[in-house]
Order: C-alpha cells, then structure tokens, then sequence
C-alpha cells in the first residue's frame, strides 16, 4: 500500500512506485492465467472457454480489495489461441451505480460493424510486439468505460508463445491523486508519454492529457521500465 507524505520525494519516484503497484495486479492476473492454461496443457488439451470464464472469481476478488485502485481488470487472449471463439477477453470493471463490478461485453464478431478489434489496439499490439510490459494514455476509452484511463498491460508467455496480455485500467483522477498524496510540496515535475500527451503535471502550465508542442525544457530523464519521460519544471 502506498501512503503518507515525502518532502524529500521525487516525481520520477512516486510515479514508478504507484505504477509498479498497478503492475503488481497485473502480475497476479498474468499469473493465474498461465495456471489454468499449465493445467489444460497436462491434461493434453487446448485452453478452453471455460478455463478463461474460471478466472472470473479471482478477477473479482482482488477488484473488490480494499486498497485495489485499478477500475478494470482482466486478461485477453491471441486471436485463435482458443481455437472457437476466435477473439477472447474476460475483463471485469466497476461501473457507476452497481454494487459490484460487471463484465465487459464487446462485439468481438469481425463481421460486425461494431467489432471491437482489440488485436490492434497499442494496449495490445506493444507488448506482442516487444513481449515487453506497456502503458497507453491517458486515453478516453470509447469501447468499455468511457472514462479518461491509463491501461496497463503486460505480455502472457508460456515456453515462447505468446497466449495474450494480462491488464489493468486505471482512471487518470485516481492516477493522479495517488502521486500527488505522496509527494511532497516542494516537488515539481511533468511526466509525458512517448506520444508527447502529458500524462502527470504539477504545473498548471502544463495540464495532464494535453499535447506537449516543443515547450517543454531541454533536460530530461526516463522512467524505468515505462515509455514516459519526466521534466523538471519550476
């Protein structure tokens, strides 16, 4: 759990250290899935529709956590991993008025006109590209939540085979208010993803979803392990 104040502490830091959080969830959802896909593999068999919907309880149990911040959570497959259905996600998130989270329903039929062709999202290509772990936004999420989200995402692999990425969405208010709880009031900085689109600011010249136009200042520094640069500002 992060809490509590730094007046010592870092941008850079506290934003690695809330998004490492995230990541620690999507982890255990990467996690589980490569278990129940161990399982269908020594009984000889393909993973199924029903090994991927026997996730759900978990995804559950750790939404309906006390100190989970993620509003959307769940696994999605390669297209033909499971053989029928050709396309499968099980992706659970809270939704505004219910007591407990839904799951997500999308038109996965490539026939439709409101497919939802998740194979081509960045979410989704990045980390079957590189099989490295991602992070898209912020972003408005027209095809679930329609709310303004970063979604994190992480390849699953088994013995070199790419099976889908295991993810998390997380709103860019709750984002941003767990940096801002932490750092400390002398600390300044504005984080910009590798689309130029500022993802965290303390700036009220910069503000958080806008599009950096070559204003920010020269120096900068990566954050490890994420397509995101921080600049030191005034």
């Amino acid at each position: 759990m992060i809490s509590g104040t730094r007046e010592d502490a870092d941008v850079a830091d506290v934003v690695v250290e809330v998004v490492e959080r995230v990541f620690a969830t999507v982890d255990e959802v990467r996690r589980s899935t490569l278990a129940v896909y161990a399982t269908a593999t020594a009984e000889g068999r393909r993973l199924s529709n029903d090994d991927v919907h026997g996730l759900a309880p978990e995804l559950l149990a750790r939404m309906r956590r006390p100190d989970e911040v993620a509003v959307g959570l769940g696994v999605i497959l390669e297209p033909g991993l499971l053989g029928h259905p050709h396309l499968r996600l099980e992706w659970w998130q809270w939704v505004a008025g219910k007591d407990d989270p839904a799951r997500l329903e999308v038109d996965l039929r490539p026939d439709s006109l409101d497919f939802y062709d998740y194979a081509g999202t960045e979410w989704f290509a990045v980390p079957r590209r590189t099989r490295q772990r991602h992070v898209v936004g912020p972003y408005v999420d027209v095809h679930g939540t329609d709310r303004y989200l970063l979604t994190l995402t992480m390849p699953v692999e088994a013995g070199g085979e790419f099976l889908g990425v295991a993810g998390a969405d997380l709103p860019i208010t709750r984002f941003e208010a767990l940096v801002l709880g932490r750092l400390g009031t002398r600390a300044a900085g504005v984080v910009v993803n590798d689309d130029g689109r500022v993802a965290f600011s303390t700036s009220s010249r910069w503000v958080i979803g806008s599009l950096c136009r070559g204003e920010m200042p020269a120096a900068s520094r990566p954050l490890p392990g994420l397509p995101w640069r921080v600049y030191d500002v005034p």
